[in-house]
């Protein structure tokens, strides 16, 4: 007999083969499912509680995910691709996991019947490759038909109506014509860069969505003031700002030294020369012609006051993303000491003021020279409407910002997908073997995005997609599903517009988490440590301590 070889640690789970994959693909359905109802403009929406008892009610697919604790080590990847697509183009997150999850549900029949895995990833990246080829031929089309529609395709027309297709699944998309206008104002705003951290996003609890406000500056809470505040202007014309990285309060001089003195006389000079210290602080800041000081260090009760007596305005603690947003908006730099203070290192501002928005105050700075920067304040109801709110607006920015850079365009309401999956299925029937019969499955699994627009709307997705199918094989390219009509129409005449790139963006990692979750056969679990004895011993085995 042989010797038996022990690899693994004692309680590693091994799992294998075809079985193991089949386990995979029924993970990722489970997740797939989870996020399934989401999708499209009747799409419902999530409440998730978590561990602490925060609720979250989202319909954003990447939200979604993130918050579910998901263990199985395949279906992470499914979360993985929707964050990777969030981060990268913002929207088409639901769009992404659904493909993965359609692409590897349509494959499944194939491994079961023993087909090698292999074969099956090398049909998904032909698919791919054909499908970006189709994309980008059909963007010519679509830049040459915006031009017969009498649309430029810079002018901010097609910037409005994608930012609105990104909303149309929102929460508010029925402010998608408000939003969508304030949207791209506020990317416009920007540099060529469009950097997303300078635009500022503030809530504040009540009054209704039509009451948020696009600031072309800066605008922060109120932050904490000491006694005195109520003494300074609340607004000023032509202002100069003052940046500091400086806490001008008296303790602050204390801690920065050790003094021994051997009688009360030598400890009075003390204090009297911390007064002294911060009073040359302050009279520097006043003598520099400054109106309005910040800092991201607190400001006392003296300073305050002093500040005050001289017609001064001032807030400490001013949090790092504001003071960076004012620096961009108002010119000036960010400084350390006083000595050297002057005009040259000043932001400038053409109006200041601190007003009442809703139950907060805010401080506004509006007509900056350098207005590279913008803050939307949002108004609205509960905190968990207001958090989804800002999360809808979150794509849409990124939409506007794709297609500045990429400003091709394609029709949406699964009406690409539907040529795409027409595209495939002609394709098949061209070549032999294996690889037809496993495009064609592909071809069909494009079409999940419109059928699962029709079944969250409540229509009948049957019909409705074999008069898709119909149009797509008469060459009506940009025939989708029209959710207010229940039926189908050109969603590119109807101004349903999608950046291409997005598209792109979701095949290619849908295709690549299924070509992943399909290349692995084999998971290893090692066993958790134990820390209350020896791997293996009495209480490696589970008989656990008494309590």
């Amino acid at each position: 007999m042989q010797p038996q070889i022990v690899l693994l640690k004692e309680g590693t789970d091994v799992s294998q083969g075809t079985p193991q994959l089949l386990s995979n693909i029924t993970a990722c359905q489970a997740v797939v499912d989870a996020v399934r109802t989401t999708l499209g403009p009747r799409g419902m929406d999530k409440l998730i509680v978590d561990g602490h008892g925060k609720a979250t009610i989202s319909n954003d697919g990447a939200t979604i995910l993130k918050l579910l604790d998901i263990v199985h080590p395949a279906a992470k990847t499914l979360v993985d691709i929707a964050r990777s697509q969030d981060a990268e183009v913002g929207d088409g997150t639901t769009s992404v996991v659904l493909l993965a999850g359609e692409f590897l549900k349509q494959v499944k029949p194939f491994i079961e019947e023993g087909v090698h895995p292999r074969i099956v990833i090398k049909a998904i990246r032909k698919s791919l490759t054909l499908c970006i080829q189709e994309i980008n031929q059909l963007k010519k089309t679509s830049i040459n038909q915006l031009n017969k529609l009498d649309k430029d395709p810079n002018q901010r027309n097609l910037l409005e109506k994608c930012a609105a297709t990104a909303m149309n699944s929102k929460l508010i998309h029925q402010q998608k014509d408000f939003f969508s206008k304030m949207v791209v104002e506020a990317v416009l705003s920007l540099d060529d860069l469009l950097p997303l951290n300078m635009i500022g996003i503030k809530k504040v609890s009540g009054g209704a969505l039509e009451d948020s406000i696009l600031v072309s500056g800066v605008a922060f809470k109120k932050t904490f003031s000491y006694a005195g505040f109520e003494m300074a202007p609340k607004s000023y014309k032509n202002c100069k700002i003052a940046l500091l990285n400086i806490e001008l309060e008296l303790k602050a001089e204390r801690d920065n030294a050790e003094i021994r003195v051997d009688n009360v006389k030598e400890y009075q000079k003390v204090v009297d020369a911390e007064w002294k210290i911060l009073y040359d602080k302050l009279q520097k800041i006043h003598e520099s012609g400054a109106n309005v000081v910040l800092s991201k260090l607190p400001i006392g009760d003296v300073a305050t006051q002093y500040f005050a007596d001289r017609n001064m305005f001032c807030a400490g603690r001013v949090p790092e993303e504001d003071m960076k947003r004012t620096m961009k908006a108002c010119g000036g730099a960010v400084i350390t000491t006083v000595h050297g203070i002057n005009e040259s290192v000043l932001g400038n501002s053409e109006i200041f003021e601190e007003k009442q928005i809703g139950g907060e105050r805010f401080n506004i700075f509006q007509g900056c020279p350098n207005a590279r920067t913008c803050t939307i304040v949002l108004r609205g109801g509960a905190e968990q409407f207001l958090e989804e709110t800002e999360r809808s607006l979150h794509d849409a920015i990124m939409i506007v910002r794709r297609t500045i850079k990429n400003d091709a365009v394609v029709a949406g309401g699964g009406a690409i997908e539907m040529e795409l999956s027409k595209m495939l299925r002609d394709y098949s029937r061209t070549i032999a073997g294996k690889e037809q019969l496993l495009i064609g499955a592909i071809a069909k699994a494009l079409e999940v995005i419109p059928r699962q627009l029709c079944d969250n709307a409540g229509f009948d997705a049957t019909n409705i997609l074999n008069k898709l199918r119909q149009k797509h094989a008469q060459g009506e390219r940009w025939y989708g599903v029209d959710i207010m009509k229940e039926n189908i129409s050109d969603n590119f005449k109807a101004c349903v517009w999608e950046p291409a790139v997005i598209k792109i963006n979701a095949l290619t990692a849908a295709c690549e988490a299924a070509c992943m979750i399909l290349s692995v056969d084999e998971t290893i679990k090692s066993p958790k440590s134990q820390a209350d004895g020896p791997p293996g011993g009495a209480m490696g085995r589970g008989m656990g301590r008494p309590r």
